[in-house]
């Protein structure tokens, strides 16, 4: 409490210190041509302005050092050391695309594609990074759904975009796949505090651009890691919060060395004891680079990774529980001797990953650049559960005798490993120039996992030999692609786009289960995934596009494991319309995309609570996305956004009472047809923000057939944000504090769950069978705040 009330303190008293004011003005222009609507940003504020009619801006700060950022599509930054009225005129004739940006290029859009996206800037993350997981942070953004297993965002997180789950999500990070080869999805919490490390990241909803690692059925987040400093730098973050959550951050930077050398790292810890009980996230992590860079050369050399430790919530609660006592969490429950309940301490998730990889961009002069990437992750784990009254036979033990009498089962505790190696290139080379903008490149990828599980504890059962496991099988996987894609003017307004993949998958497996099962597959494909699409400029301000995208993906491990997946086929269609003015900026787009095949969620989970799925066969989505931006004034500005839809499998059959029941036309699970998101920025003084960030999600099923006990309830949700930053205090060159209250009008909601049905005898129907169901849920946090406080060298 002492340190709350110091840290008000301190910030309130630093309002009352306010720098004198200046106006920073000038002129962009390009080849002597005054460019409108030219983005004049600073840096350390987060905020700007755009050029009028005849290139002019003007910009107030207070006394200080800043960076400011000139773009039009490309960039020209500027340091100033502002103190007095400045004059700061940029001409970007002789702008290019930073090196940094360059090793992006192959994957990412800009404004002249006709691909729907959205940005989220590294100042932008900062805003809110007090140790929340990547998804967390983009829940904002578009047509996106965020959900965690410990209610309040550390720990296991979740994504859905346009009511796709994480493992549509095609994630690459500087290029190359992050989505984990087999399950397909993406574990932020293997890298805790991520975002420290992210200079800004592109989410593109759809299909999108050709890109590496397994296709995108929803969307594809590409990453961009750290760009290197030209100053040494240092910065220390900390943050606390409820549930005692704590976040400390250490990052440094060399600076060029020799103006060719850099140097930099990060090491972060996060521990939350989560909203739910026991819910527990114990996360280090770190990163590490090394960067050579000239006029023409970048290469970068990094690793990164973490570990965790994670106590189990991914149980859910039934909806009576939900009602009379939300945290709860059944996870390690069980009996002791005496007719007790007990919740095992050890009921946990351990895992370890590290990343390496080297990247080397080069230009060769004139309109030629080529990009080669190489890395490796290896990742390793297990989780821990206590499991009463077990079959032995399940772990590969024997029964037993005991007062005369045969047992089969007891308890026991078990853990489940997993150990995997991914490693690989991706590569491309571009060509550039007036009317071209060419790209080929590819990525071969090899994917090499165990899984096995060993028994620590039999109550009375004898075990096995130590570490025998109980049972053993492995997997490989290759994937490798090919692709060219060019954007070419056709007139001075329109401009066409082409994009041509070739991917072939090879992927197999064998070995036991952990029912003792055999997992025996050799599945092969070759996908062709052609895109094509026109953007339109109808003026400075207007500009229209149409894309069309055919996209292949092929079943997951799980999905093999639950039955006999098909391949799923999906065409995208995109129409969009973009206005830019000096005040607002509007995006919208209609999409549909019709699926074959689509490997939608059945509601139900296993035993690790990952989503179980199935082939809906015809399905479709339908929707109209708009995000704005308007500034109201120098001061206020509104950023809204929603997306309405509607989500359909047709005529979908599934079996109900032993009998094929045809459906009709049924929602797709977990796919609200109204997302909406709002963000009110007010500041007030100079480096004083104020946000209050709002979210509806509209009601949904967690089951394909509409039943009422899998329906979802609407939520709407507001977090308030404020930060303030002071430059040049005492020592350091910038301090920044940060609050953030999450739920701020006590929400009771449930923003993720799991639906299942079971079997029980019933002799008045003629398959002697009937079907019930019922529903788990993932409760969300009420009201709860995070501060915190960062210091930059």
């Amino acid at each position: 409490m002492k340190f709350v009330l110091s840290f008000l303190g301190l910030f309130f008293l630093t309002l009352q210190a306010q720098s004198q004011e200046f106006t920073v003005s000038g002129t962009v222009t390009e080849n002597g041509v005054p460019i409108e609507e030219a983005s004049v940003y600073v840096r350390s504020i987060g905020s700007g302005t755009l050029t009028d009619e005849n290139g002019n801006y003007q910009i107030n700060l207070q006394e200080g050092e800043y960076v400011l950022v000139f773009s039009f599509g490309n960039q020209k930054i500027k340091e100033i050391d502002l103190n007095g009225d400045m004059e700061v005129n940029v001409d970007l004739s002789g702008a290019r695309e930073s090196l940094e940006e360059v090793f992006l290029s192959s994957v990412r859009v800009n404004a002249q594609s006709p691909i729907t996206y959205s940005n989220l800037t590294n100042e932008e993350i900062e805003d809110r990074n007090l140790g929340q997981d990547i998804p967390v942070l983009m829940s904002y953004m578009p047509n996106v759904v965020t959900t965690t297993d410990a209610g309040n965002g550390v720990g296991y997180t979740g994504i859905r975009v346009r009511g796709s789950d994480a493992t549509r999500v095609n994630v690459t990070i500087n290029g190359i796949p992050y989505n984990d080869a087999e399950s397909q999805g993406t574990f932020w919490v293997n890298l805790g505090d991520f975002a420290s490390s992210v200079e800004n990241l592109q989410l593109q909803r759809g299909v999108g651009t050709s890109t590496n690692g397994a296709g995108a059925f929803g969307a594809s987040l590409n990453i961009l890691t750290d760009s290197y400093k030209k100053e040494a730098q240092a910065e220390l973050a900390n943050s606390i919060g409820s549930y005692n959550t704590f976040k400390h951050t250490l990052k440094f930077s060399t600076g060029l060395i020799n103006d060719h050398w850099e140097v930099a790292g990060r090491a972060s810890k996060i521990r939350s004891d989560g909203y739910i009980d026991r819910a527990s996230s114990d996360l280090k992590s770190y990163f590490l680079q090394g960067t050579y860079v000239d006029e023409n050369t970048l290469v970068k050399a990094l690793g990164f990774g973490g570990s965790e430790r994670t106590y189990q919530a991914w149980y859910g609660i039934d909806a009576e529980t939900l009602e009379n006592d939300r945290t709860f969490n059944p996870a390690g429950m069980y009996t002791d001797e005496n007719g007790n309940t007990q919740f095992y301490d050890n009921q946990t998730d351990n895992y370890k990953q590290d990343h390496y990889q080297l990247l080397w961009n080069q230009e060769y002069g004139g309109n030629w650049s080529s990009n080669i990437a190489l890395h490796y992750t290896y990742g390793r784990g297990y989780y821990e559960e206590y499991n009463e009254d077990a079959d032995l036979t399940e772990f590969g033990l024997q029964p037993f005798i005991a007062n005369g009498e045969e047992m089969t089962t007891t308890d026991i505790v078990g853990t489940k490993w997993l150990d995997n190696h991914f490693y690989g290139s991706v590569f491309s080379l571009n060509y550039q120039n007036t009317n071209w903008d060419i790209t080929l490149g590819g990525g071969w990828n090899k994917y090499k996992g165990d899984h096995f599980g060993e028994v620590l504890y039999t109550r009375f059962a004898r075990n096995n030999d130590p570490y025998e496991p109980y049972y053993f099988n492995q997997a490989d996987k290759t994937d490798f692609n090919i692709y060219g894609k060019a954007n070419f003017a056709i007139t001075e307004k329109l401009a066409g786009y082409a994009d041509l993949q070739l991917r072939t998958i090879n992927y197999e497996t064998d070995g036991l289960l952990d029912d003792q099962s055999r997992f025996l597959n050799e599945d092969n494909f070759s996908f062709f995934n052609p895109k094509a699409g026109l953007t339109y400029e109808l003026n400075s301000a207007n500009q229209f596009y149409f894309s069309y995208a055919r996209a292949h993906r092929e079943p997951s491990r799980n999905d093999y494991e639950n039955g006999d997946p098909e391949p799923e086929e999906l065409n995208d269609f995109e129409l969009g319309w973009r206005i830019s003015k000096p005040s607002f900026q509007i995006n919208s787009n209609l999409y549909f995309m019709d699926y074959q095949n689509q490997l939608v969620l059945t509601g139900g989970i296993d035993d690790v609570g990952a989503f179980i799925r199935a082939n809906s066969g015809n399905s479709y989505r339908l929707g109209l996305e708009i995000d704005a931006a308007f500034r109201l004034s120098e001061k206020f500005s509104v950023r809204p956004n929603i997306s309405l839809s509607r989500n359909k499998n047709v005529d979908f059959v599934s079996t109900f009472n032993g009998e094929l029941v045809n459906y009709g036309d049924t929602d797709i699970s977990y796919s609200p047809e109204i997302v909406a998101g709002n963000m009110i920025e007010f500041r007030p003084v100079n480096g004083l923000e104020l946000k209050l960030l709002t979210k509806y999600v509209g009601e949904q099923y967690m089951s394909n057939i509409e039943a009422e006990n899998s329906r979802l309830d609407a939520y709407f949700v507001n977090d308030f944000n404020v930060q303030y930053s002071l430059g040049d205090f005492w020592e350091f060159r910038e301090v920044i504090f940060t609050g953030l209250v999450n739920n701020v009008f006590n929400e009771k909601y449930v923003s993720n769950g799991y639906y299942y049905t079971f079997d029980v005898p019933n002799e008045d129907l003629p398959s002697g069978v009937q079907t019930l169901d019922g529903a788990g849920y993932y409760p969300q946090a009420t009201t709860n705040f995070l501060l915190g406080l960062s210091l930059k060298l």
